[in-house]
């Protein structure tokens, strides 16, 4: 029997960059929230461990574990399986497929995404039960934004992505999630940032309503926005063909080069999407919903 995970985009609606470790990892507080669609993953029992990809973002990726841009769905496979073994307990042969609807390396958390998407469905499809510490070690290790990737609801994360509190009450906002299908390098972003020490989210405020939470995250920013946008000038333009729409929040997602705009009605997003896609037809748009804490 097959089993599938929805690994959905994951939107930073703010990141502020607080400072720097000794060993360079840059500490960040981000807001984060989820899309309800995205990639998808499936998982199935086989005689031997198999792997196959579809979808418009296919193309490119690696079919391997190994090497420095291995595949983090086989990684997690791998890693899940050793930490299984650890415990004594059983992680017989899958075959996985990965549907790639979402565009690679673009601040929407693809990669981790599918990577925490795969380490669900395999607990599932395995009845594992790893000692919750051992499966937390095992995701910050594969990479800083799977942990949170896991949770896949509302949530602040700081430091480097490992302290994460989730956030009473966001509602779920219409959404549009957009990239212009240029590629942004993260290690490029960070060392154009001049400062590093940047003042932090200040605490949660009492939010009772969309409006609420709206002007709240309109207070906050991206700090590796104005970095971004010097390596790639199509993200302000993408930006501000967004805004252009009459959004109530546009920014950028993590480190780019996907932008983000969030609407008070299902009915705003629509029509923008459409005059979105008319006035660029050869870019990346996707209307969603945003995960709400209830959700």
């Amino acid at each position: 029997m097959a089993l599938t995970e929805i690994a959905p985009a994951k939107i930073n609606l703010a990141l502020h960059v607080t400072g720097q470790r000794e060993d360079g990892y840059h500490l960040l507080e981000t807001v984060v929230t989820f899309s309800n669609a995205g990639d998808v993953v499936t998982v199935e029992a086989a005689a031997e461990d198999g792997f196959s990809m579809s979808g418009r973002f296919s193309q490119g990726l690696s079919r391997q574990a190994g090497g420095s841009d291995g595949n983090l769905v086989l990684r997690a496979r791998d890693a899940l399986r050793e930490a299984l073994a650890e415990e004594g307990l059983s992680a017989p042969p899958v075959t996985i497929h990965l549907e790639k609807n979402l565009p690679v390396a673009s601040g929407i958390g693809g990669g981790s995404a599918d990577a925490a998407a795969t380490l669900r469905a395999l607990l599932r499809h395995w009845h594992a039960a790893p000692a919750a510490a051992a499966l937390d070690r095992l995701a910050i290790r594969l990479g800083a934004d799977i942990p949170m990737c896991m949770v896949g609801k509302p949530l602040m994360a700081s430091g480097v992505g490992e302290n994460i509190a989730l956030l009473p009450g966001m509602p779920s906002f219409h959404c549009i999630i957009a990239n212009p299908l240029q590629p942004v390098s993260t290690p490029q972003v960070f060392q154009r940032l001049t400062e590093k020490h940047n003042p932090p989210i200040s605490a949660l405020p009492v939010l009772t309503s969309p409006v609420d939470w709206l002007a709240w995250l309109g207070s906050l920013r991206n700090d590796l926005e104005p970095p971004a946008r010097q390596l790639q000038s199509r993200i302000a333009e993408l930006s501000g063909l967004m805004k252009d729409t009459g959004a109530a929040l546009v920014r950028m997602s993590g480190s780019g080069a996907s932008c983000f705009a969030l609407y008070e009605t299902e009915a705003q997003a629509s029509e923008s999407l459409e005059k979105l896609t008319a006035a660029r037809p050869q870019w990346f748009f996707m209307q969603t919903r945003t995960v709400g804490t209830g959700d």
